[in-house]
């Protein structure tokens, strides 16, 4: 115990919501990035703002539970739930702030040089302008809408979660004494940004829904004036509280709770800092907010609008040519999967190169008379997802197919329901999992009868089933028919439909049974080797660490003498530079183009480099709640593969953000004396060299260093 207090002090920890925080600032930042084109930073603004949202709605949300159930426990950083409100509400604001003087004084202006206007208020509408969107509100936003007064007769409405709205205060025609409070739902069915006559043909004039609504409002109150009127926008709170114990029907369960989200407590009131105040306070009585959850927004509510402004066409010159994922390298789409999985192992690395591999692999089992059975996990796949199309065809084909659909993958749930449903009409074997535990790990089992006997294929991944979100986030998975991997795969099924834990494992290491005691066993045995005067060294690429455990074991890791390289894209309460403690930990967060996913973990082991890769963070809900696998790379040149791809990310010095010591604030590389260079743009010119070396015959080929501790630094 006395170690353990030694390394895991308060001060030694950050508070896992303000290291999320700091996170969607490095978000911002590349939003703020003049180096970056003008399409893609408003790209980055809009993430930051679905970001923020989803944190409300779960963490800020589950905070708020806790403090209303008196609960006063405090985290690993020393804070109790009240404590850590009050640290992040006023952070939440001015980070907002942020966001809005970043669009108003920066990115507005700037689509207005590359010819794309945003009328932000009706009111600047030209007589042309103003007469075409009073035309287009007739034909096609009139009939959808629901205007709602609010006065003795009539409650104030339930007002969805997200949902974008118009508060208006109205006054009777006939009795100008009543004064009465009114609301229109901007209407998620319609596009948010209507564009309208130009006065010059070389801009592009768009408007926003909202702003429309709020001219043509007096069209929906005939019998009232419009005092004032001005946007709103709730959030609210949305994390699931399902028992499963109590749940005899857990898809059924999940469906009503998905209905309850909508209704959730108030925990963000966002209005146009221009609302009148009356109005103000209305809406706060009848939403029961305070002061503390009021944010006052200067410019449009709900900045996620900005993507579908990404995707109006005309400015290709403003934004990144969209990369084509290449054809993985050595495999033949001519060829059959399996063949080819007999011969080597094969590494996967998204969205670099392409996902097809992983829907070829079911695909071709679904149609091979020779195989016997398919299992596969899911977790979030696509909305037209061809995964799941090709597991219902082979069930269809008469072949054993199981599919673990987990139902509670948060915002997720009612898709995932849907595809349940499809699959177990389609005669698949559908489960849902464990009780209690999440199961995230990312695995496919294909049983194939062949000539010396049946033999397993498998598919391990750090990623999702998703053939989408493949071309957007950084992916690692591999594919192999090797005996031990295919025997643990099989014990992974059966513990999850209901079986039993085998005796042992081979090579898979799974969570929440021994997963976490093997990373401890791996960091301590770095730690043992530093004692030893041996070069010791451990780079670990994952979202985000805040185990205390896992912490613990790094710091005293790095006081023994370990080099230790933290790739995190997102939360870490590890905090570095703390003398005799975290001297020797660096971290850094890369944020680029794709959304870094990937979690690769590399030991030096006294020159026996251990390398794996896997599905979980070092984060107490992967390693002691959820279902996750992590897998060895032992094939020699993949091994060497997955240390360049470390070592690559090691070496960014545009898109990689550096903590600080012993604080949570990063900064960009001090680039002087440095080679410009970033590590995603490099994997995609990799990779199209090596599709141009292969279409030409070509021999090129990469080799990469041993990553012992000097060239990895």
């Amino acid at each position: 115990m006395k170690e353990k207090s030694k390394y895991l002090k308060p001060e030694y920890i950050e508070n896992r919501e303000l290291s999320w925080l700091q996170f969607n600032k490095r978000i911002l930042a590349e939003a703020k990035d003049r180096n970056i084109l003008p399409f893609e930073r408003i790209k980055f603004l809009s993430i930051t703002a679905s970001n923020l949202d989803e944190f409300f709605m779960i963490r800020v949300a589950s905070l708020m539970d806790m403090v209303h159930a008196g609960y006063t426990k405090t985290d690993i950083a020393g804070m109790t739930p009240k404590e850590q409100l009050d640290a992040i509400l006023p952070e939440a604001k001015e980070f907002m702030a942020d966001q809005y003087k970043t669009l108003n004084r920066s990115l507005l202006p700037l689509l207005d040089k590359c010819g794309l206007h945003i009328v932000r208020h009706h009111e600047d509408l030209t007589e042309k302008q103003a007469s075409y969107v009073d035309g287009y509100f007739r034909k096609n936003i009139y009939p959808v809408l629901t205007p709602m007064a609010v006065d003795q007769s009539r409650p104030f409405p339930l007002i969805q979660n997200k949902s974008l709205n118009i508060g208006a205060l109205i006054q009777d025609k006939k009795n100008e004494d009543v004064v009465d409070v009114a609301t229109v739902q901007v209407p998620g069915v319609l596009p948010r940004i209507i564009e309208i006559p130009s006065q010059d043909e070389n801009i592009t004039t768009v408007i926003l829904l909202e702003e429309v609504i709020e001219r043509n409002l007096d069209k929906l109150f005939l019998n009232y004036t419009i005092l004032s009127a001005h946007p709103y926008r709730v959030m609210r709170n949305a994390d699931l509280t399902i028992d499963e114990d109590d749940a005899a029907d857990l898809l059924k369960e999940i469906e009503k709770q998905i209905k309850k989200r909508q209704w959730g407590e108030v925990i963000r009131l966002e209005v146009a800092n221009t609302m009148d105040k009356r109005l103000q306070k209305k809406l706060m009585e009848q939403l029961n907010v305070d002061e503390n959850y009021l944010y006052k927004i200067k410019g449009p509510l709900d900045l996620t609008f900005l993507m579908k402004t990404y995707g109006l066409e005309g400015f290709d010159e403003y934004k990144l040519p969209k990369f084509v994922p290449q054809p993985v390298p050595g495999m033949d789409r001519e060829r059959g999967i399996f063949e080819q999985i007999r011969e080597h192992d094969i590494l996967l690395h998204h969205p670099y190169y392409e996902f097809t591999p992983v829907v070829d692999f079911i695909s071709q089992a679904a149609n091979d008379p020779n195989v016997l059975a398919i299992k596969q996990t899911l977790y979030r796949v696509s909305g037209n997802s061809p995964i799941v199309a090709s597991l219902a065809r082979a069930a269809e084909n008469g072949k054993q197919v199981t599919v673990l659909v987990e139902l509670k993958a948060r915002f997720d749930e009612e898709n995932n329901i849907g595809w349940a449903k499809m699959l177990e009409k389609a005669g698949c074997h559908v489960i849902y999992g464990l009780v209690g535990l999440k199961t995230h790990s990312k695995i496919a089992l294909v049983v194939r009868r062949e000539e010396e006997g049946i033999r397993r294929y498998v598919h391990l991944g750090t990623g999702n089933y998703n053939d989408v979100t493949a071309k957007l986030y950084t992916d690692m998975g591999l594919l192999t028919c090797d005996d031990e991997i295919g025997e643990d795969a099989t014990a992974v099924f059966n513990m999850l439909s209901g079986y039993s834990e085998p005796p042992a494992w081979n090579k898979l290491m799974v969570a929440p049974i021994w997963l976490k005691d093997r990373f401890l066993m791996l960091i301590d045995r770095e730690a043992d080797n530093a004692r030893k005067g041996k070069e010791a060294r451990i780079v670990a690429k994952m979202n985000s660490l805040c185990d205390p455990v896992i912490i613990e074991a790094l710091y005293r890791a790095s006081a023994a003498g370990v080099k230790i390289d933290l790739i995190i894209r997102g939360i870490c309460c590890l905090k570095t530079g703390i003398p005799d403690v975290s001297e020797n930990i660096r971290v850094r967060s890369i944020v680029g183009n794709f959304l870094e996913h990937s979690r690769i973990f590399y030991f030096y082991n006294d020159g026996f480099e251990d390398v794996y890769m896997g599905s979980a963070d070092w984060m107490p809900r992967n390693l002691d709640k959820r279902v996750e696998i992590t897998f060895p790379v032992e094939d020699e040149k993949l091994k060497r593969d997955v240390i360049g791809i470390l070592k690559l990310q090691l070496a960014d010095t545009l898109k990689a953000h550096i903590m600080l010591s012993n604080s949570r604030e990063y900064a960009k590389q001090d680039l002087r004396g440095l080679e410009k260079l970033a590590a995603q743009d490099e994997f995609c010119r990799l990779a199209m060299e090596k599709a141009y070396a292969a279409e030409n015959d070509g021999n090129i080929t990469h080799v990469f260093e041993p990553a012992t501790s000097e060239n990895m630094r």
